[in-house]
């Protein structure tokens, strides 16, 4: 919960007037406000209920990935990439990138269907994604039993970095061109008149502003129903564990995932392994505390895969929220009322990987020019007819 006035920290006073307020200090905020910043916006402000960070972003999943079945990720996904890779001179931060690869288990003919037509498709834009016989994905990844599955797909451009060094080195350089960042600084309502947005408001003041960019992620709903637009956002717990330190170190392996039952493990940081898995007894709501009842069905999954992996200790773990849609793609665009109302939020497992091609977007929609990617089949608009749901098509889900 957000600390009231007399709890929180001393705040500097807000500004009475921005040109854009960021509702929401995550990875999606983050890029947004150095991207304006970086692009001449003058007046900047971003708003965080709690710290930068607090949310999703500040866990160490940090995926980053182009192996998608939808054109539109994919090239979400490769320009973030390649972002990824220059972080380091733009906007400069080490946010430790380690570019082992993604390697997706398929257990099946069916899935093996689904991923070589993916793999066709990411191909067609540039992505070096391949299909892996049994006995290649168990080199890669030696605690995988290859009797297990059918084949593999494989990038080796794909990875993991830090969410948290992320969000800090693109807040960092935003402060450095004048974006004024306010943590601690829930948003109580978004005034609005004669069909546009006239103010922010807080318990700290109020905020001119004609133009606000909801990246509140699993809080976006919210936010949202403040200025009457409807962003159809749900918050659902994903937990990882992490093993310690194991003598022997693991080796290097890739982002391995289990496209069927959603396992997946990778390196930490420490001399050890991060595990996860998509509960699916997990029901929707805002519980951030971490439980081990989910790592039953997680062993579960890793003795049919990975079987010394659902034998390894565990000594700690997390819980985060993943913000999730109906299709569990994106939320990009702006509502036709109030103006400006814009949002970038409801990516469902997948916003710090696109994090950076998202901030340029929104920068592009913001200053009213045309975007390299054309992100309109993401509005939120598409599930207007209740009657006639959209799905995107999406299959690399997990």
């Amino acid at each position: 919960m957000a600390p009231t006035p007399a709890s929180a920290p001393a705040q500097a006073p807000l500004p009475e007037r921005a040109d854009v307020v960021i509702i929401g200090g995550g990875v999606i905020g983050a890029s947004i406000a150095f991207h304006l910043a970086e692009a001449g916006v003058a007046r900047v402000l971003l708003l965080e209920r709690d710290r930068p960070a607090s949310g999703s972003s500040g866990k160490p999943l940090g995926g980053v990935r182009a192996q998608f079945s939808d054109p539109l990720n994919i090239r979400l996904g490769l320009r973030s990439l390649a972002a990824w890779r220059d972080f380091a001179q733009r906007p400069g931060a080490d946010v430790g990138l380690c570019p082992v690869g993604y390697l997706f288990l398929l257990g099946d003919e069916h899935e093996l269907a689904t991923f070589g037509e993916g793999v066709a498709t990411q191909n067609a834009h540039g992505v070096p994604s391949r299909i892996l016989a049994p006995h290649e994905a168990h080199a890669l990844c030696p605690y995988l039993d290859p009797g297990s599955i059918v084949a593999a797909a494989y990038s080796p451009t794909d990875g993991y970095a830090l969410p948290g060094a992320a969000v800090t080195g693109y807040l960092r350089a935003a402060r450095r061109l004048g974006a004024t960042v306010r943590s601690h600084c829930p948003v109580t309502a978004l005034e609005t008149a004669d069909g546009a947005l006239q103010a922010v408001h807080t318990p700290y003041g109020t905020v001119r502003t004609d133009t606000v960019i909801c990246c509140a992620g699993a809080w976006s709903a919210a936010v949202g129903a403040m200025a009457g637009v409807e962003l159809p956002v749900t918050p659902l717990r994903r937990q990882i564990a992490f093993t310690g330190p194991l003598r022997p170190a693991p080796p290097r392996i890739p982002f391995t995932l289990d496209y069927s039952s959603t396992l997946y493990f990778h390196n930490d940081t420490a001399g050890g392994l991060l595990m996860g898995l998509s509960d699916p007894a997990q029901q929707p709501g805002f519980q951030r505390e971490f439980t081990r009842e989910w790592l039953t069905p997680f062993r579960a999954a890793a003795a049919r895969r990975a079987p010394d992996l659902a034998r390894l200790p565990v000594v700690d773990g997390w819980a985060g929220l993943y913000e999730m849609t109906p299709d569990r793609n994106a939320l990009i665009g702006e509502a036709a009322r109030p103006g400006r109302f814009l949002y970038a939020t409801g990516f469902s497992g997948h916003g710090f990987l696109q994090a950076p091609a998202v901030g340029e977007t929104v920068r592009d929609l913001y200053l009213g020019r045309q975007p390299d990617l054309d992100v309109g089949p993401l509005a939120a608009t598409r599930f207007d007819d209740s009657a006639a749901p959209v799905a995107r098509p999406e299959a690399h889900i997990i």
